[in-house]
């Protein structure tokens, strides 16, 4: 990867609706080598998803509950089985698999709380090797971003 590549990604990761002609334009390179660097990036997974983000504000509410899950006791299994389970459920926004106090960091998006305590029933409730978790409802989002800082090298 060379520093055209990282001013694609800086670029990209705050508009991905971008043409390549614009793109190309800001960074000193032609469309068609932008596509070819950009086709490079994503089948080798550097880029792995273009999404568009929505503000559930907007969209009426929706609450964001950050929750630590804490197991029993390991294995690969027991592992395996709860990061399958937080990748398939769709109010699940993020998981991260953590060290620490806490073995999992989730980011869960429900429309009400009583629509997030069935969430909680499904996921660890349900769940005999989870010990505890502890959720903690978010009042305002300061910042909401998946950008990788990214510096162009000269």
């Amino acid at each position: 990867m060379d520093d055209f590549d990282r001013q694609i990604l800086i670029i990209l990761q705050n508009n991905s609706r971008i043409t390549t002609e614009e793109l190309g334009g800001r960074i000193g390179l032609s469309a068609t080598a932008c596509q070819r660097r950009l086709k490079k990036l994503r089948h080798s997974g550097v880029i792995e998803k273009e999404i568009a983000i929505i503000n559930g504000v907007s969209l009426g509410g929706y609450v964001t509950v950050i929750v630590n899950v804490e197991m029993k006791q390991g294995g690969v299994k027991t592992m395996d089985d709860f990061k399958r389970k937080m990748r398939l459920h769709p109010q699940v926004q993020q998981c991260y698999y953590t060290t620490g106090d806490v073995d999992f960091i989730c980011i869960i998006i429900a429309e009400t709380m009583q629509q997030f305590e069935q969430v909680t029933r499904k996921l660890f409730y349900s769940n005999q090797q989870i010990l505890k978790y502890k959720s903690t409802v978010v009042m305002e989002n300061i910042k909401v971003g998946l950008q990788i800082p990214l510096a162009a090298q000269r």
